[in-house]
C-alpha cells in the first residue's frame, strides 16, 4: 500500500513540474523566442537581387499581432513597423555598410529613415504620461500615467540590425523600425524600402536597392 501511494505521490509530482514548466514557456515565449533563422535573402517575396554584385536584399515586414509578439513591445500599437532587412552576400569579397541609408518610401513619395528608441520611447512616454480616458457607462475613467522603462531599449539592443559589413558567401539580417503614423490603415500598399551607400570592399557604391513590399503583400491571406 505504502508503494502504490509513494508511487501516486510521484506522478503527481511529476505532472505538477510539466505543468509549471509549460506555464513558464508560455510566459517567456514571446520573449526567448526571436524570428526564425535567417535564409538566403533571394528566397524571400520582397527582394532586390543584384546579379552581378552578387548581393540580394529583402525585407520583411512584422506587420500581424502574432509577429508583433516576439517583441517586449507592441510597436504596431504606438505606430511604428517593424521591418527585418535581410542581406546576403554571396560573392568572394565583402560588402559595407557602414555608410549605408535605409529609408522607407511611401506610396506618396514620403522618405522616412529609421527610428531610433529614443523616438519610439518618446510617442510612448507621452502617452503614457497624459494617461487614457477608458469610458465606462455615462462617465470617464481617466487612469494614472505610466512609468517609463526599458522595454524599448531591451528589443533594440537584441534585434537591431547592427551587421556594419556582410561577409562572402554570408547572410546578415536585423530589424529596423519605421514611423508609419497618418500613412493610413495600408502603409505598405504601393510603398517600398529603398537602400543607397552599399559598398564593396574597394569603397564602391553598388547600384541602389529598391524592395517593393507589394511582392510581401501579394503572399499575404487577404
Amino acid at each position: 500500500m505504502m508503494i502504490i501511494v509513494h508511487r501516486m505521490m510521484c506522478s503527481r509530482c511529476f505532472l505538477s513540474l510539466v505543468l509549471l514548466a509549460a506555464s513558464c514557456v508560455g510566459e517567456s515565449s514571446a520573449f526567448e523566442h526571436g524570428p526564425p533563422p535567417a535564409k538566403d535573402a533571394a528566397t524571400y517575396p520582397a527582394v532586390d537581387i543584384h546579379q552581378t554584385e552578387h548581393v540580394a536584399i529583402a525585407a520583411v515586414p512584422w506587420n500581424t499581432e502574432e509577429k508583433i509578439k516576439m517583441f517586449r513591445v507592441d510597436y504596431l500599437e504606438h505606430q511604428f513597423l517593424p521591418i527585418r532587412i535581410i542581406i546576403t552576400n554571396s560573392g568572394d569579397r565583402p560588402i559595407s555598410l557602414n555608410d549605408v541609408r535605409i529609408n522607407f518610401v511611401s506610396a506618396h513619395g514620403d522618405r522616412i529613415p529609421a527610428a531610433e528608441a529614443d523616438d519610439i520611447e518618446r510617442r510612448i512616454s507621452l502617452r503614457d504620461k497624459e494617461g487614457e480616458n477608458i469610458p465606462v457607462g455615462p462617465i470617464h475613467i481617466h487612469t494614472k500615467p505610466k512609468t517609463p522603462n526599458g522595454k524599448v531599449e531591451e528589443d533594440f539592443e537584441e534585434f537591431e540590425y547592427a551587421a556594419l559589413v556582410v561577409e562572402p558567401h554570408t547572410t546578415r539580417a536585423g530589424f529596423l523600425f519605421y514611423d508609419i503614423q497618418g500613412l493610413g490603415s495600408s502603409p505598405l500598399r504601393g510603398a517600398k524600402l529603398l537602400l543607397r551607400e552599399v559598398k564593396d570592399a574597394d569603397g564602391k557604391e553598388l547600384f541602389y536597392f529598391e524592395i517593393p513590399f507589394d511582392k510581401y503583400l501579394q503572399t499575404q491571406p487577404q
